[in-house]
């Protein structure tokens, strides 16, 4: 009887080891090596050769005593604020527009969300791109017809640091609002309709029923979705280097775009491991600050 239940509690951990070696491989050895990287010399002429030394914490030091790091930070932490309060607020949004449609037009506008939500970042950052650029762009078109804003078919968005960060601004909403609308949606469906039906009895009006019953319902789903979305907008690469390139000069570069430029345009890849480590340990600090005043709170994960 002690035998069977020796493999009764070896047989999960025996099933979990394939993919626990997966993990370990394509997680927790890129990660291991970026951490070991931050402590060497790692350049272009280690690319070719293989050597390097080890600098102990020179890289962080310099990295700490760098401006344009500190500039990058405060840069990302305000785009951040930016995308997530622009893409949570126009979700909300959305998801409650989704309940008072009708059946046949809450359908359409869910697979229209799905099919946003569902393309590549890569292949609808560059089509933003396009309808952004000077000369034919439509967006430019569009606003000469209007006539509000003078001839603006020349305009180019990617040179003007205002109008770089909105393109950027509207593109990475607009790829983020889906998610969040139909996240939202599946919550508030759920929501009971007995305590809206008395709130209105007492005389409450429907924005005061939105906030006083539908949002307390909402909290944990809004919680989980504001995290995931400073998690991502955070980390926000692609979009920023192919519409704008961090430029024009520094000014759209966030912390990815100058750890990308760092390590891979300037080739100092000690440097670059020191960036990506520091970045993600506030990232993880964020997190953990969050995930405890959750459970304080006492909501459920």
């Amino acid at each position: 009887m002690t035998v069977t239940h020796n493999r009764r509690d070896w047989a999960p951990l025996w099933l979990l080891s394939p993919a626990g070696l997966v993990l370990a491989v394509v997680t927790l050895a890129p990660i291991g090596f970026l951490i070991f990287t931050s402590f060497t010399d790692y350049n272009q002429r280690t690319l070719f050769t293989g050597v390097y030394s080890g600098v102990g914490f020179a890289q962080y030091s310099e990295l700490l005593g760098s401006g344009a790091f500190w500039i990058s930070l405060l840069r990302t932490v305000i785009f951040t604020v930016a995308m997530v309060a622009g893409s949570v607020l126009i979700g909300m949004g959305v998801s409650h527009l989704l309940t008072r449609l009708g059946r046949a037009w809450r359908h359409t506008v869910t697979v229209v969300l799905i099919v946003a939500w569902a393309m590549p970042n890569v292949a609808s950052s560059l089509v933003w791109n396009w309808m952004f650029q000077p000369g034919y762009g439509v967006i430019n078109w569009l606003l000469g017809q209007l006539r509000i804003f003078g001839d603006t078919t020349g305009l180019n968005w990617s040179q003007d640091p205002a109008l770089a960060y909105v393109s950027i601004w509207l593109l990475i909403v607009w790829q983020a609002v889906p998610f969040i609308a139909l996240t939202l949606n599946a919550a508030e469906t759920q929501v009971p309709p007995e305590y809206q039906e008395a709130a209105r009895l007492d005389g409450a009006g429907e924005l005061a029923v939105y906030r006083m019953i539908t949002l307390q319902h909402l909290r944990p789903t809004l919680l989980l979705i504001t995290i995931l979305s400073v998690i991502w907008d955070y980390n926000v690469f692609n979009q920023i280097w192919l519409v704008s390139r961090g430029g024009p000069g520094d000014a759209t570069s966030t912390l990815g775009v100058f750890t990308y430029k760092t390590a891979f345009v300037g080739f100092r890849i000690g440097q670059g491991a020191a960036i990506s480590v520091v970045t993600t340990l506030l990232l993880l600090g964020l997190t953990a600050f969050y995930i405890r005043n959750l459970l304080k709170s006492g909501e459920d994960l």
